[in-house]
């Protein structure tokens, strides 16, 4: 968490970092399913606009973290995130505060250059994902 203040910090940016983060509240979607499978998954960190909009989420796998069905769960959330054009960070214990700071620069540079008026993935997926 503090890696990605600083970094948000040192780039001047306007936004927030929010720890333990239920989807349910920043995304959601016009099919109820689709909407139940994310409503009570949380993400780790969730960076926000000053506006309250989220922009990445950052999730830590620690050693132990790929038990059970961890990896299925990580799938739901990312495909979401991504349906949603929320950016996905995930950190390893290899994982440097230079790696995250670098990640959120990089990130912070596309949404700078990126155009305010929405866009369709493309996909033709019938569930779909939004920011609230």
């Amino acid at each position: 968490m503090y890696a990605a203040e600083r970094a948000i910090n040192t780039a001047d940016l306007k936004w927030r970092v929010m720890a333990q983060v239920s989807l349910g509240e920043v995304l959601s979607s016009p099919d109820a399913r689709a909407y139940s499978a994310i409503n009570s998954k949380r993400v780790d960190l969730l960076i926000v606009s000053r506006r309250g909009d989220p922009i990445v989420a950052i999730e830590y796998q620690g050693h132990g973290h790929y038990q059970g069905t961890a990896a299925a769960r990580d799938a739901v959330k990312k495909e979401a995130l991504r349906k949603a054009g929320v950016r996905y960070i995930e950190v390893t214990p290899e994982s440097g505060i230079e790696d995250v700071a670098r990640e959120i620069s990089r990130i912070a540079q596309a949404e700078r250059l990126k155009s305010h008026t929405p866009s369709s993935d493309g996909d033709g997926d019938v569930i779909a994902f939004q920011r609230s």
